[in-house]
């Protein structure tokens, strides 16, 4: 049971919410979903790389690769729990999470490097944060638009709600 808890915030039984969840409501906890393991990444790469003062470039080339773990990750554990092959799982993560994370991705550090001195500051300095939590909130407001349209042509996180709750 502990893999339909990946999605239970959508519902898709009847038990519980009579009617489907909208295809608002399904892109958004996509998004959230996406964005709790991009954030995980891009946040762990841009302290990692603040930390050990690695320059802007290695900075954000460590924080696009956490991202990506951590993203594909999230989408994988569940699928794996549930029984299913490491190859399919992270065919299905591919296809479901890829196009979210690069534009989460592009957007968070784009917003980083525009943001005058957010990169230049310290761990400690509050510029580092609220620049770092801006980014990351703005990142996930413009994959939304994405993920509602993938899913309402059944690719993105549609891949992955085909596999939950069955079994």
């Amino acid at each position: 049971m502990h893999h339909a808890r990946h999605h239970e915030h959508v519902s898709h039984t009847a038990t519980t919410n009579p009617a489907p969840a909208s295809l608002n409501t399904i892109a958004l906890w996509a998004t959230v979903h996406c964005l709790s393991g991009c954030a995980v990444g891009e946040v762990l790469g841009m302290v990692l790389g603040t930390g050990f003062a690695l320059s802007n470039g290695y900075t954000i080339a460590l924080s696009v690769v956490l991202a990506l773990l951590f993203g594909y990750a999230f989408t994988v554990t569940p699928l794996l729990r549930s029984g299913m092959a490491p190859k399919g799982a992270a065919g299905i993560a591919l296809g479901a999470d890829t196009a979210s994370i690069a534009l989460m991705e592009l957007v968070d550090n784009l917003v980083m490097v525009a943001w005058p001195g957010a990169m230049d500051a310290s761990l400690t300095d509050s510029l580092f944060w609220i620049a770092l939590a801006a980014s990351v909130l703005i990142a996930g407001a413009a994959a939304y638009p994405l993920n509602r349209f993938l899913i309402s042509r059944g690719k993105g996180h549609a891949l992955v709600h085909a596999h939950h709750g069955h079994g």
